[in-house]
């Protein structure tokens, strides 16, 4: 028997109407879809039943091994591909030259950096990730909530995301101390491709703008940025569309971010 290992950050989800909900939360397409930690391989199966094509990474060598065993025919029918690497070492510009849907259980300490990757893939046009649910709140945030963050314009700037269902520590084997998360990302546009930025270099730019503007999230947004940005046009931008001087970041909606960094960045 296989038991989760603590450096991977593994709990298997053992809930069979959770699994279940997660699969019916899937888009109805024929796309692609890339898995990242399958661990004992359960959604792998229902979505295999459903004809999908799969890609799963999976970093532990032991799951590989299992996988590989417990679903020998559907790799040879070439319907699943098995990649037993650490999938953040083979993700360049796209993780795969086909557009796909995403699907993961990941892990806490890497969930948020995946998710940004996935966001930033052009390939990649659904997002469907089961995080800590504080970690979902703040991708599915809107303006105004109390979670809205850096990455709920990140998120919400390219697509709508939401955080469909909460998930219990006793759904799992070994039941994390955490309340888990289904967050579903339906992307609509791309960072790059729909000339949001010009480029790479203006998008980093952008992400650095953002890590300004909530450096001190319960603080005065425009002072947040005066540290590093022009207080003039700062001020001008507030002006013109009549917004309040004391504005906090979380008030601000994502477009008028955008506007706001394409003026001032």
């Amino acid at each position: 028997m296989i038991k989760a290992k603590k450096k991977f950050g593994q709990n298997f989800l053992k809930d069979e109407s959770i699994k279940q909900k997660i699969i019916q939360a899937m888009p109805n397409d024929d796309l692609k879809v890339i898995e990242i930690g399958p661990g004992l391989g359960d959604l792998t199966k229902k979505l295999l039943e459903k004809e999908k094509n799969i890609t799963a990474f999976e970093i532990d060598l032991e799951l590989c091994e299992y996988l590989q065993n417990s679903l020998e025919s559907e790799i040879k029918k070439e319907q699943l591909e098995l990649v037993c690497q650490d999938v953040l070492k083979c993700w360049d510009d796209s993780l795969h030259k086909k557009e796909y849907n995403l699907i993961a259980n990941l892990p806490y300490y890497v969930a948020t950096n995946i998710i940004l990757k996935a966001l930033s893939d052009r390939k990649c046009k659904t997002i469907l990730v089961m995080i800590q649910k504080e970690v979902a709140q703040k991708f599915s945030a809107k303006a105004g909530d109390k979670e809205f963050s850096a990455l709920s314009i990140l998120a919400n700037l390219v697509g709508e995301s939401k955080l469909l269902f909460d998930v219990g520590g006793e759904c799992f084997d070994p039941p994390p101390k955490v309340t888990s998360s289904i967050l579903k990302i339906e992307k609509k546009r791309d960072y790059i491709c729909d000339k949001l930025f010009k480029d790479k270099k203006e998008f980093e730019s952008f992400q650095k703008f953002l890590r300004t503007a909530f450096v001190a999230p319960r603080k005065i947004l425009a002072k947040n940025l005066q540290s590093s940005y022009d207080k003039k046009k700062i001020k001008e931008f507030f002006e013109e569309k009549n917004l309040s001087p004391t504005l906090r970041p979380h008030q601000l909606a994502v477009e008028e971010y955008h506007l706001l960094f394409k003026i001032i960045g």
